[in-house]
């Protein structure tokens, strides 16, 4: 079995709750920051750790807080994303409704090393049913001095909330989810400055992801350095998976990285293989956002070493052979699946996501969208399939936020590896069911219309 950090507790009875929580080791980190750290050291332990951003950056959290400014008399915030909007993505879904006080905990903890006394956890509208579990916690850990004034006894201070979002994938860039929690609409700020200069009412701010504030915990309580020796490489600790699509067992998994991709398609323990027993066509790695690979180089490098479950191995041959880990949204499909069809879902979204701010994502997205729609009615041509690649180079780059990047890097990657099955419609077309093509853009039941 693969080592758990995160999840060794996720199915014990009660664990939802306070009691259990604690017998089982619960606020152990609290304890040990507080009374045996300085918030120096606590910062030193997360950088020894060498865990990256959980949320798809993977970006050193260590690093990223010792870039948070501290001028005098100027409040620090700590903000905890939890609008995870990416598709494919559900692993913080299944954490925060399986183990809420594991993120609460490690937002007191984190909010210690930062000194900050106020943090807040920004959720996703559509998650609103795990607010009422955030907020019974949150009233747990205040009850038991976890939260408040002077907890435990020392002069630390702090008060944590639970504000939803209004549904917007946009807000799960750090700088959108600012302005949205500011009560403003959720556009993205230009950088610099960056968040740890001016964020949250402009003052310094860390925003991190749920995993990333979760995997505080174990390693304030086991040492940094016993983390770092957990994975492979720059690649160190467990990365939460959301595994869906052609396979015979979906769900979230927690994996060691550095674990080959190809066992955790196949084996029992993991994905379970392929549904039906048919062969595997291509793999979306981290999300929506990344590109697809087909089957030969999600397995393996084009250099033909074993494909692992790590930022680099992902990543290795960059975006004409490679991917990346991103969110961890591992989305599978099997030789039955037209890689245009599912390209023009992705496409749909991000046209329909998109903020509108900056002009290539704006215009880019809703071209995108239509040429593949025009392809899948049966009304396209190959020079359609160079047009959409063209747009894409003209969007990729040129925008404020990544959501650009997130728009054109699974086209290029579609058409880069999978350009016959854009042919394919070209030549002999399916035809797009335009009525119930007409139903989804207007929101309306087809069975029940």
């Amino acid at each position: 079995m693969g080592k758990k950090i995160l999840l060794e507790h996720a199915e014990v009875p009660g664990i939802q709750g306070y009691e259990v929580y604690r017998e089982k080791g619960g606020y152990r980190s609290v304890e040990k920051a507080l009374k045996t750290m300085s918030a120096e050291q606590v910062v030193e332990e997360v950088k020894t750790s060498g865990v990256r951003g959980r949320g798809g950056a993977g970006f050193p959290a260590g690093m990223k807080w010792s870039f948070l400014a501290k001028p005098e008399g100027v409040p620090r915030y700590l903000v905890c994303n939890a609008d995870e909007s990416e598709p494919g993505t559900f692993k913080d879904r299944y954490l925060m409704s399986k183990i809420p006080h594991l993120l609460i905990e490690g937002m007191i903890t984190a909010s210690y090393a930062l000194g900050a006394n106020t943090s807040y956890i920004y959720i996703r509208g559509e998650y609103y049913y795990l607010i009422g579990i955030l907020e019974k916690a949150i009233e747990e850990a205040y009850a038991n001095g976890w939260l408040g004034k002077n907890i435990l006894g020392t002069d630390f201070s702090h008060d944590l909330y639970v504000h939803p979002g209004a549904g917007a994938y946009i807000c799960g860039e750090e700088t959108a989810l600012l302005e949205s929690l500011e009560g403003k609409r959720g556009n993205p700020r230009m950088k610099p400055p960056f968040p740890a200069v001016k964020g949250l009412y402009d003052c310094p701010t860390v925003v991190n992801n749920v995993e990333t504030i979760a995997a505080v915990v174990p390693i304030i309580n086991d040492g940094g350095e016993a983390y770092a020796n957990i994975g492979i490489g720059r690649s160190t600790g467990t990365k939460l998976i959301s595994a869906s699509g052609h396979i015979k067992k979906p769900g979230v998994y927690e994996v060691e990285m550095g674990l080959p991709v190809e066992e955790f398609i196949y084996s029992d323990e993991y994905c379970g293989g392929i549904l039906n027993d048919k062969k595997l066509k291509a793999v979306v790695a981290g999300g929506s956002s990344v590109p697809i690979l087909p089957a030969d180089l999600i397995l393996t490098t084009a250099n033909g070493e074993p494909r692992l479950m790590s930022y680099e191995s992902l990543s290795d041959g960059g975006f004409q052979t490679g991917t990346m880990l991103g969110s961890g949204g591992f989305i599978v499909m099997d030789e039955t699946t037209n890689i245009a069809k599912n390209l023009y879902n992705f496409t749909r979204f991000y046209h329909h996501e998109s903020c509108g701010q900056c002009s290539p994502c704006r215009e880019g997205t809703a071209w995108m969208e239509k040429i593949l729609h025009k392809v899948l009615a049966g009304k396209g041509s190959m020079e359609d399939i160079d047009l959409l690649w063209d747009i894409q180079t003209k969007i990729d780059g040129n925008t404020i936020c990544p959501l650009g990047e997130a728009a054109s890097w699974p086209v290029a990657s579609a058409i880069r590896h999978f350009r016959q099955d854009f042919e394919e419609l070209v030549k002999n077309p399916a035809g797009l069911d335009e009525t119930r093509y007409y139903y989804h853009c207007n929101n309306i039941n087809p069975e029940v219309a």
